[in-house]
């Protein structure tokens, strides 16, 4: 299983915040080798940490196959790229964001990409998506359920997404 985490807080060109996001979903699902399962609810949240940016819109895309991770992650930051992604400053607003979180179980430190993702576990805009997707996911290296984690992350605000 491949769970890979959408997100915008930016509109870019012709296009909101949420035609990025479903036009991403798109171009990731085009990506050779891979093969689309499920797309979660959009949600809005909050941006982390706190501040004024706009609210993100968020999902996650379920897919399956045995691509290398390296590889994956380059094709990902080229669909960033695409859709005027910068990254001048940890945190900022951005047309789009797209995370590995996890590629069939595997754990690596070294080399990038970090697998599992190493903050997915503490986010409510990666887990409250991936219940939609991977009911039974389990993290790789915590070895709790999806539903756990979620569970017992502190309050962050997410609601489903509506424009």
């Amino acid at each position: 299983m491949i769970l890979i985490a959408v997100g915008a807080n930016l509109p870019s060109p012709g296009k909101t915040v949420l035609q990025n996001c479903e036009a991403a979903v798109a171009a990731v699902r085009a990506l050779p080798g891979m093969n689309f399962v499920a797309l979660s609810t959009w949600y809005r949240s909050a941006p982390i940490p706190n501040s004024d940016q706009p609210d993100y819109c968020n999902g996650v895309i379920r897919l399956e196959g045995q691509p290398d991770p390296a590889g994956l992650m380059m094709d990902l930051l080229l669909i960033e790229d695409r859709f005027g992604r910068t990254r001048e400053n940890p945190n900022a607003a951005r047309t789009l964001d797209l995370d590995l979180i996890d590629l069939n179980g595997v754990v690596r430190t070294d080399p990038s990409p970090i697998l599992p993702h190493p903050r997915a576990h503490t986010r409510a805009f990666v887990l409250r998506p991936i219940l939609d997707v991977a009911p039974g996911w389990r993290h790789p290296t915590k070895r709790a359920s999806v539903v756990t984690l979620f569970a017992e992350l502190p309050q962050q605000e997410i609601q489903p997404w509506a424009d």
